[in-house]
């Protein structure tokens, strides 16, 4: 399949047990594109479940916000949209990791660290993230 455009989804609720279904869609597309380097894979998912787990604990109302996630396999990337029936809010980007006592309000920031491209708009009554990652670098604040 290398060379190819795959696309794999997953519908459903966004309720915390769909979390496993988020890990396995990644995990079908990963094996079935052995060409993926691990790192990219564990980075690329480590990322969209950060911004899926948002979704569960902050769409509203709290077990009836319905979601559509598309990945998307390329040459030179992965891609995912995620899209959510949730209520219309405005995500913070562009703020510094908080500080080592924060309890929270990491996700969305190393989200941003790992992805290439991170987008959020709101489309028809829905809630829309685009997330892109090029393969083959590591960002400088995750290499060791």
């Amino acid at each position: 399949m290398a060379g190819e455009t795959s696309e794999y989804t997953l519908s459903g609720f966004a309720v915390p047990d769909q979390l496993d279904a988020v890990h396995e869609l990644l995990g079908r597309a990963a094996a079935e594109h052995p060409e993926l380097d691990p790192m990219d894979v564990m980075l690329f998912e480590t990322a969209l479940i950060e911004i899926a787990n948002n979704v569960v604990e902050h769409g509203r109302p709290e077990g009836e916000v319905h979601w559509t996630f598309t990945v998307r396999v390329m040459p030179d990337q992965i891609e995912a949209d995620l899209k959510d029936s949730g209520q219309p809010f405005t995500p913070k980007t562009g703020e510094a990791m908080p500080g080592d006592d924060a309890e929270g309000g990491r996700g969305l920031s190393m989200a941003e660290m790992i992805f290439d491209k991170i987008e959020f708009s709101r489309d028809e009554n829905l809630n829309h993230w685009r997330m892109v990652r090029r393969l083959g670098q590591v960002p400088e604040e995750l290499q060791i």
